[in-house]
């Protein structure tokens, strides 16, 4: 296979896998800028992102095939003029790096939460009677990262005792001092992130 066709191989392959987590990564992009809005940008690939997977591994597969397989007689007989080193671009060292960098983006889901800070927890007591949980409805949620964000978006509001979220359900259980905040002020805090609440029902 020529240089050129390896090259365009190895850029599809990592741009499908770029694409197939392009849904993850935006929400801890948009979150490392601030621009919180724009998380759920990319939520509608979901449903494209095992087929976009199967074409980056398919291509990157199909690259090292290319690499890795034995020449032909007549190849051999025709390989006389060019047996200096192949040029970086075109070595199996560069293919290696391309695949993990592949691997790395394909795999983000499972790791991106990482990059989320540690919410510091305050021990507060607070009446029994203070305290009401809302379960969340919420749209847009895909993945890990899409749950870290929601729950750091909500558990910012003063009075949120403590967030938890579901991407698999597309749910996020608040429970908070309904003396210090409300209902509204946490819908409008989710919203804010980009992911956007469709229901809720009081618990």
């Amino acid at each position: 296979m020529n240089p050129k066709a390896d090259k365009k191989l190895m850029g599809v392959g990592v741009l499908s896998a770029f694409a197939a987590s392009l849904c993850c990564i935006t929400p801890v992009l948009a979150f490392l800028s601030g621009a919180s809005g724009l998380a759920s940008a990319f939520s509608w690939m979901e449903p494209a992102r095992p087929w976009l997977i199967a074409l980056s591994v398919g291509l990157l597969g199909f690259a090292w095939y290319q690499k890795l397989k034995p020449r032909t007689a007549a190849e051999i007989q025709c390989a006389c003029e060019d047996e200096r080193k192949p040029p970086f671009l075109q070595s199996k060292a560069f293919l290696g790096i391309v695949t993990v960098l592949a691997a790395l983006m394909m795999a983000f889901p499972w790791y991106g939460s990482l990059v989320y800070p540690e919410n510091q927890t305050n021990t507060v007591i607070v009446p029994a009677d203070q305290v009401h949980t809302v379960a969340y409805q919420i749209e847009g949620m895909t993945c890990p990262s899409c749950e870290e964000h929601v729950r750091h978006g909500a558990s910012g509001v003063d009075g949120v005792i403590d967030v938890t979220a579901d991407y698999r359900t597309g749910k996020a259980v608040v429970r908070f001092d309904r003396g210090r905040t409300n209902d509204e002020a946490i819908r409008r805090a989710i919203d804010a992130t980009g992911y956007k609440v469709k229901d809720k029902e009081d618990r």
